[in-house]
């Protein structure tokens, strides 16, 4: 199974990349189905409009302020906006992370926030 280092994990730090390769870094929860993993964000968040633009990644599972647990790992991104990928992976989300998620996804709901998924594979 690819990214063993990431199961058991509560958080991931995503190195996503702007047009002129400066790195930004986010740490991120994020849920592990099979070979991919996947990110629940809005669709107009920093890190979606740089994966649409730039699909290499690197990821490092962190803890909650983004410090790496391991090494960083090279990775490919890219978005899924589709209904039911999006509601698959809202699902996955309110699994492993209950309550807190729940909490935001209505915050979230409250703006009318739209949202993607992003999804790593290596």
């Amino acid at each position: 199974m690819p990214f063993p280092t990431f199961q058991n994990q509560q958080y991931l730090n995503l190195e996503t990349f702007r047009k002129n390769g400066q790195g930004v870094k986010t740490p991120v929860w994020f849920v592990q189905d099979g070979d991919v993993l996947y990110i629940w964000t809005q669709t107009d968040s920093g890190k979606a409009k740089r994966v649409r633009n730039v699909s290499r990644v690197n990821i490092a599972p962190s803890r909650g302020d983004g410090a790496p647990l391991a090494d960083w790992v090279p990775a490919s991104a890219s978005r899924d906006d589709s209904p039911e990928t999006v509601e698959h992976v809202r699902k996955l989300m309110s699994k492993k992370y209950g309550f807190l998620f729940h909490a935001f996804a209505l915050m979230g709901k409250l703006r009318k926030a739209a949202y993607t998924t992003l999804k790593i594979r290596q």
